[in-house]
């Protein structure tokens, strides 16, 4: 019999992988710093003034942190995590937060996603459906796009009997511009396999949402 053993430092990588992505290299970094510095004086603001003098750098890392899901891919995130099982009914991970920046102005949406999916002999750890989220979550995104490519992944990685996915978010970008609509909610929906195929199927999916 063979005992697989994992080391401190794959268990330590695993971690960091899981959490953050690999920071941005310092010369990424120092551009982003002298554009958020452009920008402040662009519309009139003094970037030299105490309140600001350190806004280009922050800004910077926070945006750096935002966007790290162009810098992490869904095989990292999941890594050993999938395993056997006999489960054959819908495993749903409900209200997964997520936050992301829209694509067209660069301001955020916020909202929930929820993430269905009958296993075909395997299962994923339950954390790593969440992180999957947030893999695109933390990219420049429209909201359409955001719930294919969570679907699509976890039927790539898992290839399970189907999977469901909806999110429902609210758009700074109506909120607080444009139309300035406060109550709007944006609801999104991805079904694959037996999700799609099958009614009776989706109809217990939709079910367990309303619960």
């Amino acid at each position: 019999m063979s005992i697989l053993r994992t080391s401190n430092s794959e268990i330590e990588t695993e971690d960091r992988l899981a959490r953050h992505a690999e920071p941005l290299p310092p010369g990424q970094i120092g551009r982003l710093t002298k554009i958020y510095g452009d920008l402040l004086d662009a519309i009139g603001e003094d970037s030299s003034r105490q309140g600001l003098v350190r806004t280009p750098a922050r800004a910077a890392r926070a945006l750096e942190f935002l966007t790290q899901g162009y810098r992490q891919s869904v095989e990292e995130i999941v890594n050993n995590a999938i395993f056997d099982s006999e489960a054959s009914e819908i495993i749903l991970v409900k209200d997964i937060e997520l936050y992301s920046l829209c694509e067209h102005h660069l301001l955020p949406f916020i909202g929930r996603a929820h993430v269905a999916y009958i296993p075909n002999g395997k299962v994923v750890g339950l954390s790593k459906v969440a992180r999957i989220v947030d893999i695109f979550a933390r990219r420049l995104q429209i909201q359409e796009n955001l719930t294919t490519q969570i679907a699509e992944s976890l039927m790539n990685c898992l290839e399970p009997n189907g999977v469901a996915v909806v999110v429902e978010a609210k758009h700074l970008c109506m909120m607080m511009r444009g139309v300035e609509k406060q109550n709007s909610i944006m609801k999104t929906s991805c079904l694959l396999g037996s999700f799609k195929d099958d009614a009776r199927t989706r109809s217990e999916f939709l079910s367990l949402l309303k619960e």
